[in-house]
């Protein structure tokens, strides 16, 4: 079933949250920076939401939205061969991370649920569901490409898709340490290495890691 249309202003609140949670946390945005991102008053954004949980929570449902049309339209569903469409996949995530500014290109999932994880149970639960979702949606295809290339593996679709998970969050947090985007592509080709070598493929080279830019 398809999600009635946003209203503008509510599409511009979520807008402004993605954005503001993304660059400064939970903790450190305000309902204030909310409207004034989007010029809009206290009285249009409690029309809209209860505060800013709500909000946090709206926006995880937006986000999981927006992600997930991205990610079902992205070139590697095409691809028809279920390993080389799972490499395809791992190629989208670090092509999706090229000259981006690292706000923009890390995961609103991780970057909530690192901070609200002990003090938001339900926003820790709606996180949780995103990033299990997605690996929802991998599973199909590694089951595919673990029948066909490594049909004796001992492990399953499910703790692999989970895995590439955890290991894209890391990256991101890795990254955010370095200040660039730029640092989590490496590991990601660590992690596709390591995935092709799963399923009987020859693993390539690893770049060495770029230093951070300094902000100085």
């Amino acid at each position: 079933m398809t999600s009635p249309p946003l209203s503008d202003s509510r599409a511009r609140l979520l807008d402004a949250a993605l954005a503001a949670f993304r660059r400064k946390g939970y903790s450190a945005t305000t309902v204030d920076d909310i409207c004034g991102a989007t010029g809009l008053s206290k009285g249009s954004f409690f029309h809209h939401f209860k505060g800013k949980e709500d909000l946090a929570l709206a926006a995880v449902t937006y986000w999981n939205q927006r992600t997930g049309a991205l990610f079902a339209q992205a070139p590697y569903q095409q691809v028809a061969d279920p390993r080389a469409r799972l490499l395809a996949y791992l190629d989208f995530r670090a092509t999706l991370l090229k000259g981006g500014e690292l706000p923009d290109v890390t995961c609103l999932l991780g970057t909530l649920v690192q901070e609200t994880y002990d003090t938001h149970p339900a926003l820790r639960q709606a996180c949780g569901g995103g990033i299990s979702g997605h690996a929802d949606t991998l599973r199909p295809m590694i089951e595919a490409a673990r029948a066909k290339y490594a049909p004796k593996a001992r492990w399953t679709a499910e703790s692999l898709a989970l895995f590439t998970q955890a290991a894209l969050q890391g990256a991101f947090v890795v990254a955010k340490s370095q200040g660039s985007a730029q640092a989590a592509l490496p590991l990601i080709a660590h992690l596709r290495a390591y995935v092709q070598a799963l399923l009987g493929g020859d693993a390539p080279a690893v770049p060495a890691p770029r230093k951070a830019r300094s902000k100085a």
